[in-house]
């Protein structure tokens, strides 16, 4: 993980994580110049139709977040509370029922 995210172009993934990287750095960075193209390379290194869509709305509500945290302030939680957060969800998962355990 460190290596994609230090520089994806030379990280140990496959061809095709990083051609779906490389379409994702065009969409976070020039939507409005996506292409079919483009759509079509991701396509050729082996992504389905649902996993590029997948991935660019993922892609956009990050952009949505980040952006609505910066321009209402809202604080980031401390390591503490992502490392609390992280094994509460290894340990039930998202599921909310009426027999969950409390989340503190």
């Amino acid at each position: 993980m460190d290596a994609v995210l230090a520089d994806y172009r030379a990280a140990p993934i496959s061809p095709a994580e990083r051609a779906l990287f490389g379409f994702i750095e065009k969409v976070n960075g020039a939507a409005s110049r996506i292409t079919a193209a483009d759509v079509d390379e991701v396509r050729r290194a082996g992504w389905t139709e649902e996993a590029i869509y997948d991935a660019v709305n993922v892609c956009g509500l990050f952009n949505f977040y980040n952006r609505w945290v910066d321009a209402t302030g809202v604080a980031e939680m401390p390591e503490a509370a992502y490392r609390e957060a992280g094994k509460r969800l290894a340990r039930r998962g998202y599921r909310i029922s009426a027999d969950r355990e409390p989340l503190a």
